[in-house]
């Protein structure tokens, strides 16, 4: 049985893509292919799904769980090259469908040697996606100055208490090195007064969020590649956005609403000089998981869906 998570919002995800059965289908984050997987139940022999994750390990659970299926094509790339990659396969402008789900998976979480989670106690520090790269969450907390590392805890964590942090790893690394997930979880809730620990979820819950979107570069060029695969459709095809926290789902709202927009020019302008077009149209603004769906499956709870049609 797979490890991975169950796919989130799938009904609802396949409602707005309206997967057309001889379709070309993009799944930008594979993970253990339970998107790919019901993309694939609504596709005839004529159609085509291509895959992109950038960690080994879901690409082999998928090459185990498609084996054979000679509609599915997988990549090991971040999906930020997928457009370069469609291009290069004559598929750009092509796809019916795209489906980003931004989330990190519970599989790279569970895993104890992935090094993701504040609750891991001795786990290396690590967050790699991708673990074929070098930079490492341990090698922020240990080498990057302090002044980096506030930087990275107030923007990607949004933490209020990121300077306090950032000055206690500073600290506590002149007498030894921070190796453990542990050992931060540790620093980060002695940085954190007493009062604002009663509700929040777990102190390290937002450090470790940032470390993990600064190793992976999770939100670098993210509008650019939205706006790319959006590009890669054909008129009529649909994209899909699954969100899990504030900073990606910003990107993404005003990603879609700039592609939304129909011209820019200053409104004192009597005629439109800028050119722009509207290039896609709203499926739906956003949609939230089902209260069931949200007992059934926690990690459903902080998932936005966006929708939106090339046109």
């Amino acid at each position: 049985m797979s490890s991975y998570h169950l796919p989130v919002m799938k009904d609802e995800c396949l409602k707005f893509l309206d997967v057309k059965p001889d379709g070309v289908y993009l799944d930008c984050t594979a993970g253990g292919g339970g998107h790919s997987s019901a993309i694939l139940e609504k596709l005839s022999q004529k159609g085509r799904l291509v895959a992109f994750d950038k960690d080994q390990d879901a690409i082999t659970e998928c090459e185990r769980r498609f084996s054979g299926d000679c509609r599915v094509t997988l990549v090991k790339s971040d999906f930020k090259a997928a457009p370069e990659w469609l291009k290069e396969n004559n598929l750009y402008g092509k796809l019916d469908g795209v489906i980003i789900d931004l989330g990190v998976s519970s599989k790279q979480l569970d895993d104890r040697s992935r090094g993701f989670s504040y609750l891991g106690g001795d786990d290396e520090l690590d967050m790699r996606m991708d673990r074929a790269q070098t930079l490492t969450a341990k090698q922020i907390v240990n080498e990057y100055d302090k002044q980096e590392i506030f930087e990275i805890i107030k923007k990607y964590g949004e933490d209020k208490f990121a300077a306090n942090i950032a000055k206690n790893i500073e600290e506590y690394r002149k007498t030894r090195p921070i190796e453990t997930t542990g050992q931060l979880a540790e620093i980060v809730d002695k940085s954190i007064p007493f009062a604002f620990k009663k509700t929040g979820g777990h102190p390290a819950k937002r450090t470790f969020q940032a470390l993990r979107i600064a190793v992976n570069g999770e939100l670098d060029n993210l509008d650019t590649a939205l706006t790319e695969l959006v590009r890669s459709l054909k008129v009529g095809g649909n994209m899909v956005v699954l969100t899990f926290h504030s900073l990606e789902d910003r990107i993404a709202k005003q990603t879609f609403a700039y592609l939304e927009t129909d011209c820019v020019c200053d409104k004192s302008v009597p005629v439109c000089t800028c050119g722009k077009v509207s290039e896609v149209k709203y499926l739906t603004k956003f949609e939230v998981a089902s209260e069931k769906e949200k007992n059934d499956n926690p990690r459903s709870i902080s998932a936005k869906l966006r929708a939106v049609q090339k046109i």
